[in-house]
């Protein structure tokens, strides 16, 4: 029987994917070759339903989304009191890019950021950049539920182009925030950047942080359930680069984006959504990604504050059938 919820993301998406705003990003060579026009949207429920349209199948590379997630491992590795004493948890209202640390603390100000990304990467345990690596790649197999590759290209031509990251990695050294490790630590954060998936990976990513870091397909635990609400929460205050607090106000979903034009966004207890178009706004988001999760937050009452009743209960339309909802 079919789903109005799925009938529901595929007025969403005709609705939107004619939309022309944005530009791909192209300060890396390689990520200027992604098609404009590609356009997925997937959405997988906390009880494992999967609902998807568009080019879900379509693999490009995570690129900061994975600033999230390596930050929840960093948790687990070392927890929160070393963890928070190399990187902070408050918004820059800088660029991503920005090359500024917390001047009281000289710590970089957040995960979400390049500079604490990279100090959050070097926290990773492994005896080399190898096993390193591995244990990234193996725990978002965890939250996907298969293996990821990386694009080495992609990869390439982050190392070849990545000088500001370099410079903000040396700057972070000389205040004690990361190890002398810096060739190895950079190296490792311009491949799990590079580490390809696609809109259905990010809606199970961010369905098992809905669902209390368990993948409500699999079973299996992807994070401690203690240390889901750090990754969430700084999601929802820095996920979204410099545009995080209109994205709290308007859409209010915890959520990360990528400059390769990946979306992944937690409705806690709910639901998780990923999407993939690759135009982006000034600010380094996903444009047609914003219009979708604004109306999918608006119309089910999404909203992490919200208090009205929603247009649409998300239940129903999961598992009824358009005759009873008088389609």
């Amino acid at each position: 029987m079919a789903s109005p919820f799925r009938s529901y993301l595929n007025d969403l998406y005709n609705k939107h994917r004619g939309l022309k705003k944005g530009r791909v990003a192209d300060y890396i060579p390689e990520l200027a070759l992604a098609s404009a026009d590609s356009f997925g949207i997937c959405v997988v429920s906390t009880d494992g339903q999967t609902f998807e349209v568009g080019d879900c199948d379509k693999t490009f590379t995570i690129q900061s989304i994975s600033k999230a997630f390596v930050f929840g491992l960093a948790l687990e590795d070392h927890g929160r009191k070393y963890v928070n004493s190399k990187v902070g948890m408050e918004p820059t209202g800088e660029a991503f890019n920005s090359i500024i640390l917390d001047e009281a603390t000289n710590r970089p100000y957040n995960p979400m950021v390049n500079s604490g990304a990279i100090a959050t990467t070097d926290l990773i345990k492994g005896r080399n950049g190898t096993e390193r690596l591995k244990r990234i790649l193996e725990m978002f197999g965890r939250y996907t539920g298969r293996a990821h590759d990386i694009n080495v290209p992609v990869f390439l031509s982050e190392k070849e182009t990545g000088h500001r990251n370099r410079a903000m990695a040396f700057l972070m050294l000389n205040f004690s925030m990361v190890s002398e490790k810096i060739d190895e630590t950079l190296d490792l954060y311009f491949q799990q950047c590079s580490m390809l998936v696609n809109a259905k990976d990010l809606a199970m990513m961010s369905a098992t942080l809905a669902n209390g870091g368990v993948n409500p397909v699999t079973g299996i635990r992807a994070i401690e359930e203690r240390y889901v609400q750090d990754v969430i929460s700084l999601m929802l205050t820095c996920g979204m680069y410099d545009a995080s607090g209109e994205w709290a106000y308007r859409v209010g979903i915890p959520a990360k984006s990528g400059v390769a034009g990946g979306i992944t966004a937690v409705a806690s207890g709910k639901l998780g959504i990923g999407i993939y178009s690759p135009p982006l706004d000034a600010k380094g988001n996903s444009t047609r990604g914003i219009k979708v999760c604004e109306e999918i937050s608006r119309d089910f009452g999404l909203h992490m504050f919200n208090t009205a009743t929603p247009k649409h209960d998300l239940v129903t339309w999961m598992n009824g059938d358009h005759d009873s909802l008088g389609w």
